[in-house]
């Protein structure tokens, strides 16, 4: 039987101290996604990023996503300032629920989840948080940013 469980390999070190977890898909890097970092790293605390890997994104977001392959989407979020470490996810597709990401987040003691504005998730990262004795932040989102918008204007063009 396949194992339903989430791991998480680091891309590079992993911090010290508590961190503000993130997770999501980061497929094409927009000013949103900066200003959404920047505003959880002037918290304080070690911005640590989870990127979903390719075969979960592939599943939820269809044939064509990511574009980015997660290795290469790790190495860019790592490269930004407000970031102090990058894991990627993986696990069966179907394996998503806030309970699922307590397990796999649970050794890392995070201060805090962080979540967007608007976040089709906020319910199942609250309540992850809860569980995580974290805090939960719900952070600005930049209106009219996102990879699906970009990628739909791109496309467009052609």
């Amino acid at each position: 039987m396949e194992d339903q469980r989430l791991t998480a390999a680091w891309a590079g070190p992993r911090p010290a101290g508590r961190p503000v977890v993130i997770t999501g898909v980061f497929d094409v890097l927009h000013v949103g996604h900066v200003r959404f970092l920047s505003a959880a790293a002037a918290r304080g605390f070690p911005v640590v990023v989870g990127i979903e890997d390719d075969a979960r994104v592939r599943a939820w977001k269809g044939p064509e996503r990511p574009v980015n392959p997660a290795a290469e989407r790790a190495e860019t979020m790592a490269a930004l300032r407000p970031v102090s470490g990058v894991f990627v996810i993986s696990g069966p597709p179907g394996t998503a629920g806030w309970a699922d990401y307590v397990e796999l987040l649970r050794p890392l003691e995070p201060v805090a989840l962080a979540y967007t504005v608007g976040d089709p998730h906020t319910e199942a990262k609250r309540r992850g948080a809860a569980a995580l004795d974290a805090e939960a932040w719900e952070l600005g989102l930049t209106e009219a940013r996102s990879t699906t918008a970009l990628l739909e204007a791109l496309a467009g063009e052609r």
